[in-house]
């Protein structure tokens, strides 16, 4: 899938969960929201290590509908013990296969499209989670939950580094409770499972994850950024520019959700991200300056209609607890991670 990762980010990836090869050599994984931004990495990575590192090839399954897409990014079919399907994970997924484990990341992530698609975002955290604990439990399986940061909410100053103990703060009704209000309610059916059926299972919370793959129509604020920078467009900072975030780039993200899925204690949730630096973005944008060759202007500007309001203050992870249990250890720097996605964004 050319342009939609980078090779040497997935050689980085294979080479980061070497401790854990062993637990793949095979099996078989199921994978829903394959063709999205996290799942073509993890279809990239399974890829790489049939062809290069197991000696038995993990045979894996990739599903997706491409509701928050215009263009597939795969077409149907198998390729180095990975096999491709169009499939809407709120449907039955009828398969004699009995699978080892089974990572849900479907969803629709961003702010934009879950606002133009409510209904279908609650479906796939609610009826396609509730599919694939089934599925798991049926087969014995272990389920890896892709939940999201957004389920804190705007947290109490006093639990920022956010750590996973913290309730959240979230509004039930709003523009952003169809995506935040599911990914909690995802949450809970995992525990539900876990607690009274003995499925083990795992929920990932990231952190804002970015590198090559992510769309410009994906409107999330570093391809956003991007898409601006190639067009001669200044950048648009909404409100007052002083909220702030942190970046997680895609290689140390993808190989600490790998490092859940096999190590994580049954049951426990886990922030992937990475805590340093929690920059505002209008520092973010004055980091980019610096880094790209191009003349680039900042713009702030009041929230547009198209944005869900209730925008979090701040986001900043406690990875303490995937540190010690999972070893997840962010390798790349905010400035290492933003040259390679803007070395991307400049050819794509």
């Amino acid at each position: 899938m050319p342009g939609l990762y980078v090779d040497s980010d997935i050689d980085e990836i294979v080479a980061n969960v070497e401790q854990i090869h062993g637990a793949f050599e095979g099996k078989r994984v199921l994978i829903t929201g394959g063709g999205g931004f996290l799942g073509r990495h993890f279809s990239a990575v399974f890829e790489r290590m049939n062809a290069e590192v197991l000696k038995r090839k993990c045979h894996v399954t990739v599903l997706d509908n491409f509701v928050s897409s215009n263009i597939p990014s795969y077409e149907e079919g198998e390729r180095d013990g990975v096999t491709y399907a169009h499939h809407d994970v709120i449907e039955p997924y009828k398969s004699k296969e009995r699978f080892d484990y089974i990572m849900h990341a479907a969803g629709i992530a961003s702010p934009y499209y879950y606002r133009a698609f409510p209904l279908e975002t609650i479906e796939v955290s609610v009826t396609g989670t509730t599919r694939m604990l089934r599925r798991a439990e049926k087969d014995g399986a272990r389920l890896l939950f892709f939940s999201s940061s957004e389920i804190y909410g705007d947290p109490d100053l006093k639990h920022v580094p956010t750590a996973e103990s913290y309730r959240g703060s979230v509004a039930c009704l709003g523009p952003r409770a169809c995506y935040d209000e599911s990914k909690r309610l995802g949450e809970t059916l995992c525990y539900v499972y876990h607690t009274h059926l003995g499925l083990h299972t795992n929920i990932v919370r990231p952190f804002n994850v970015y590198g090559p793959g992510m769309s410009e129509a994906d409107y999330r604020v570093l391809p956003n950024f991007a898409g601006r920078i190639k067009a001669g467009q200044p950048l648009k900072i909404y409100g007052t520019g002083n909220q702030t975030r942190t970046f997680c780039y895609v290689t140390d993200a993808v190989s600490g959700f790998l490092k859940v899925l096999v190590r994580g204690v049954a049951g426990e949730p886990y922030n992937i991200g990475n805590p340093r630096p929690e920059i505002s973005m209008l520092d973010l944008a004055s980091r980019i300056r610096e880094l790209v060759d191009a003349d680039v202007r900042v713009d702030i500007v009041e929230y547009p209609d198209s944005y869900p309001a209730d925008e979090p203050n701040r986001r900043c992870p406690d990875i303490s607890k995937a540190r010690i249990q999972v070893g997840h250890e962010p390798k790349v720097n905010l400035d290492e991670g933003l040259r390679r996605f803007f070395a991307w964004t400049s050819e794509n």
